[in-house]
């Protein structure tokens, strides 16, 4: 095992000290800094699914880290994950209006850590 931070696998990081406890909160106490207030059980079963997804990938970014072979597939999954829920906060923009700074912060930050998995994705493999 290798546990070394480079330009390569900053995001990563940054990714999963961002989305785990963002999961945590998710499953447990989705209105502690949200306006989610699930009232059902299907509700709260929704909530708790997007807890493991959140927490999966962040297995996958941490194993990315630490193993170089599992490094393209990290960024790979960081760039749909975090690509993913940005395009879809900015189609929620368009359709249903401006969210909470929160969310708004956190489109911006996804866009980012998205884009540039793409970035060290494209390099990387120019440099192979």
């Amino acid at each position: 095992m290798n546990f070394k931070i480079t330009k390569q696998n900053i995001q990563l990081l940054i990714s999963i000290i961002i989305v785990i406890p963002v999961a945590i909160q998710y499953g447990f106490k989705p209105n502690f800094q949200f306006e989610l207030y699930p009232k059902t059980t299907d509700e709260h079963n929704f909530f708790k699914a997007i807890m493991g997804l959140y927490l999966g990938f962040a297995l996958v970014w941490i194993i990315g880290i630490v193993k170089e072979t599992y490094l393209k597939l990290a960024l790979v999954t960081n760039l749909v994950f975090m690509l993913g829920l940005g395009f879809g906060r900015i189609l929620s923009l368009f359709l249903d209006g401006l969210p909470t700074s929160g969310y708004v912060y956190g489109t911006i930050g996804e866009l980012v850590l998205g884009f540039y998995s793409l970035y060290v994705l494209v390099n990387k493999k120019g440099k192979q």
